[in-house]
């Protein structure tokens, strides 16, 4: 259970740069269906913005193309 009083929300945008691409050159990814090129959002229960990337990035690495867009914290 979270613990209101040392979490905190943050709204995470992030995308996938590879289907993006793909998608601009009328193209499909083997993987990710095309609306991964636009930008979605995630809310991320975390300490601080650090974390939020962190545990996001966890979930969609790097590695296979997803970009953080940007990460704004969530009013109380």
């Amino acid at each position: 259970m979270l613990n209101p009083s040392f979490t905190k929300f943050y709204l995470v945008t992030f995308y996938n740069k590879t289907v993006r691409a793909l998608v601009k050159d009328n193209q499909t990814h083997p993987t990710y269906e095309d609306h991964w090129g636009t930008a979605h959002t995630q809310d991320v229960a975390a300490m601080t913005e650090s974390e939020a990337r962190s545990k996001l990035l966890q979930r969609f690495p790097a590695q296979e193309g997803f970009v953080i867009e940007r990460v704004t914290p969530e009013p109380l």
